[in-house]
């Protein structure tokens, strides 16, 4: 990148990125490559916003905190007018934290970054901050030999660079900053992010353009139909809480310190990389890597950036960033180039994708990753490892998913014709969807359908998951192997007990000569009486007394 406003060929940012913005990278200035980067980061279109699903929610007060761009209104309570001093003057007050944080951090203290020395492993913050000098001079932000002082309240929660007389109305000025705001700044890291909509391209439409990523996931929480469709509100947002990255900064890299040293640690990964469908945390801390991190990680120094993490700041074992962010030996913000199952292997067409020469390219970058600490016959038989076993999981899921969905197709399911209430709009009735993991009605799922279901979203992932992560218990005993033969197992039984249902059913019908089902059950006492055990002694004494009849009606 070249000072002046000349030119912004960022490196580390794809072709393909440049080609969809329109830009010639060799000729666009950082004022045009950002402000081509925000145009398409704010388009509704592309995914900004309440998205196509919006008529069917509304936000709730701490929404404005989740997507600010869409939702944040200033204070009125707040009418008071700061300067850039008096911003830091009051907050020591109020909260005291947050300067406490902001101190701490590089942004308060850009001057000692002017006078690193090479020596230092935080040495490459000094490039960094002419960079972002340089973008500030190209947008208008900077005069052409005026360093940047300090990055305190109002650069960040007004306007960058304002002038220290400046007053600001929190009633009016106020925003809360968006990864657009943050990029003015960090363009290059914007636009690395932003990168992950033009690399994360599925051959065959298994997952919409651009997703799963970073840069995308606000927009794949709002396009899902559960959550449009729950009135619990509180209770979607918790999903919003950790699809966040799209819209800012601070997921990662904490308020209001911004360090990239905690960001480099696993930890901070684990608050959204964790749970019963994606238990990456987990699995990788159980794991020989994240035991190593957990014994030996505080003899780190985690100042050094990703690309000298091994050389210079000591560290012996893969961390999350180190191999995510790690593409072709480079260090980014795109950390979708290597995405090859995407977490959920039963999803229609991955697995069929995965000897594809797409895959196989991705394949081969991870053996440039794995080969930091380990030989290639080693990397590439540990992959195929990992391959094989995410196959034999999805097989086991696929014969119990046909065997329930057979029930389905022919009705047989569990208050099917009688108690199966259509979920909220705008999802529309199926079987086995996304969103009856988290809203049920009557039977609706029905419990063997919401198993296969689980089976699929949480114990097939669990076992691709700790396959991944080298987690010989979290894909063999503990989770995903095990759980998924217990799944299986359960299915089957719950399968079997519902055709010798069926059969004595049809015997009884025939017996008595009658079109009536005794599965056709509508009151709760028929529900309670038809339950488990006492289903089967009801139809049995029902035959008996049929047979009663018979008897009699033959005497007389």
């Amino acid at each position: 990148m070249v000072a002046g406003g000349i030119q912004a060929n960022i490196s580390s940012v794809p072709d393909v990125t440049y080609e969809a913005l329109g830009l010639d990278r060799s000729k666009a200035t950082p004022k045009e490559t950002h402000e081509a980067l925000v145009k398409r980061y704010k388009d509704p279109a592309q995914g900004a916003g309440k998205g196509t699903m919006g008529e069917y929610w509304e936000p709730i007060p701490y929404s404005m905190y989740l997507d600010p761009a869409t939702f944040y209104k200033p204070p009125t309570s707040m009418r008071d007018k700061a300067s850039r001093k008096e911003c830091v003057e009051c907050h020591t007050d109020e909260s005291p934290v947050w300067v406490q944080a902001w101190k701490r951090s590089t942004h308060a203290n850009l001057d000692k970054v002017r006078k690193l020395q090479p020596s230092d492993p935080t040495y490459y913050k000094k490039a960094k901050l002419e960079e972002v000098e340089a973008n500030l001079r190209s947008i208008g932000k900077l005069g052409e030999k005026e360093p940047l002082k300090e990055v305190g309240c109002i650069d960040c929660h007004v306007s960058i660079n304002a002038d220290s007389k400046q007053k600001i109305d929190h009633s009016k000025d106020l925003v809360m900053p968006t990864a657009d705001v943050c990029g003015t700044c960090h363009l290059r890291e914007f636009a690395e992010r932003e990168s992950e909509r033009d690399t994360m391209i599925w051959p065959n439409g298994q997952w919409p353009d651009g997703r799963p990523s970073h840069a995308l996931d606000y927009s794949a929480n709002v396009e899902t139909t559960v959550w449009a469709a729950m009135p619990q509100r509180e209770v979607a947002e918790g999903c919003t809480m950790c699809h966040t990255n799209q819209n800012k900064c601070d997921s990662c890299h904490t308020r209001h310190e911004f360090s990239a040293a905690e960001s480099r640690k696993p930890e901070a990964c684990a608050t959204c990389h964790s749970g019963v469908d994606h238990n990456n945390w987990e699995t990788y801390s159980m794991s020989k890597h994240g035991k190593m991190v957990a014994m030996l990680g505080d003899k780190w120094n985690w100042e050094a950036p990703l690309k000298d993490a091994y050389a210079v700041g000591g560290q012996n074992a893969p961390t999350c960033a180190g191999c995510h962010f790690e593409y072709e030996g480079e260090y980014t913000h795109n950390i979708t180039r290597k995405i090859r199952w995407a977490n959920y292997p039963f999803v229609p067409g991955i697995a069929e994708n995965i000897t594809s020469d797409w895959s196989e390219a991705r394949l081969d970058s991870w053996v440039v990753t794995c080969t930091q600490c380990h030989s290639e016959r080693f990397a590439r038989s540990y992959l195929e490892l990992m391959d094989k076993g995410t196959l034999e999981g999805l097989a086991k899921y696929q014969e119990a998913h046909e065997l329930v969905e057979k029930l389905y197709k022919t009705g047989n399911l569990t208050g099917q014709k009688t108690n199966r209430p259509a979920p909220p709009e705008p999802e529309k009735p199926g079987f086995h969807i996304f969103t009856q993991l988290f809203w049920s009605k009557g039977n609706n799922p029905a419990s063997i359908e919401l198993k296969v279901l689980e089976m699929a979203e949480n114990d097939l992932a669990k076992m691709h998951v700790g396959l991944a992560h080298t987690n010989p218990g979290g894909w063999t005993y503990t989770e995903g192997w095990g759980p998924i033969n217990r799944a299986y197992v359960e299915i089957q039984d719950e399968h079997t007990k519902m055709q010798a249902m069926a059969a004595l059913q049809e015997r009884v019908n025939k017996l008595d000569g009658k079109k009536t089902s005794l599965l056709d059950i509508t009151t709760p006492e028929e529900k309670i009486s038809l339950g488990g055990l006492g289903g089967g002694l009801l139809l049995a004494g029902t035959l008996a007394l049929i047979g009663w009849r018979s008897r009699k009606r033959k005497q007389a």
